[in-house]
């Protein structure tokens, strides 16, 4: 089964468990755990906005770290994919492009070639934020980076630490609205 199916299959099981007057505005797939999969399920009613996690079953998560830390590494991937190359890897491409073409710099293949395979690791929605999909973006940024010449520092990784208060949030607002009873433990 595919992820959109998946994701479709997982949508239907949370419908039942919309409050009234409240709507599903999303369904995003996570895996806190190597092998454990949450589908953080997002429901508004007015300006009011509740979350639930489900497992693959479409049983509700009892909310704890795995819900929280789930939150934490969607926001954390939605920000790496927004942040990699700028922020727009289509629009460097074709600047890399048109710089080789006119100014032939050294090294442009190479960064070519970085961008590239930045936008193969950053992939298309929709996809299961994880580790893996963190490291392998934050690896291809990186090499990218190196690519144009920014050796030192990464601003990638800058903004990415700068970004972790917004990381908080969200999980903090996922605990907040969490739909089921927290655990004690």
């Amino acid at each position: 089964m595919s992820l959109s199916e998946e994701l479709d299959r997982i949508a239907a099981a949370a419908g039942r468990y919309a409050d009234d007057g409240e709507r599903l505005t999303g369904v995003v797939a996570a895996e806190p755990e190597e092998g454990v999969r949450v589908y953080l399920c997002a429901f508004e009613s007015g300006e009011s906005r509740s979350w639930l996690g489900l497992d693959e079953n479409g049983q509700p998560i009892e909310y704890g770290d795995l819900v929280r830390e789930a939150a934490e590494l969607s926001a954390l991937c939605e920000l790496a994919e927004e942040l990699s190359g700028g922020g727009d890897l289509e629009e460097l491409r074709s600047v890399l492009a048109r710089l080789r073409l006119t100014e032939s710099p050294d090294g442009i293949e190479e960064a070519e070639e970085a961008a590239l395979a930045l936008e193969v690791a950053v992939g298309r929605p929709p996809r299961v934020a994880s580790h893996a999909y963190l490291e392998a973006v934050g690896a291809a940024t990186r090499r990218l980076e190196r690519a144009l010449g920014d050796a030192a520092t990464s601003p990638f990784a800058q903004a990415m630490q700068l970004a972790t208060g917004a990381v908080s949030e969200l999980a903090d607002e996922v605990e907040r609205g969490y739909k089921l009873v927290r655990s004690e433990a």
